[in-house]
């Protein structure tokens, strides 16, 4: 059975973590918008959301990036070698 990262071409941990980079990043727009609007007493849910969620998503993709790269290259250097 195949993965569900290969159908797509991107792998379950890449998608989770652009989603939840996209989600902080909604989060931080709103926390600047209403700031602008005037609101001084944001709820915390909303600058905590935009303070952790954008960094995990950050976070998940970049581990996801490096997984990827290193699966790739390790069958070309057992051909080689």
């Amino acid at each position: 059975m195949e993965n569900a990262g290969t159908q797509t071409g991107k792998p379950l941990l890449m998608r989770i973590g652009i989603g939840l980079f996209a989600i902080g990043m909604a989060a931080v727009l709103a926390v600047f918008v209403l700031f602008a609007a005037g609101m001084e007493n944001l709820p915390i849910w909303l600058s905590a959301a935009a303070g952790v969620i954008t960094p995990l998503g950050l976070l998940l993709g970049l581990i996801a990036l490096v997984r990827e790269a290193r699966t790739a290259k390790t069958p070309k250097t057992a051909e080689t070698g």
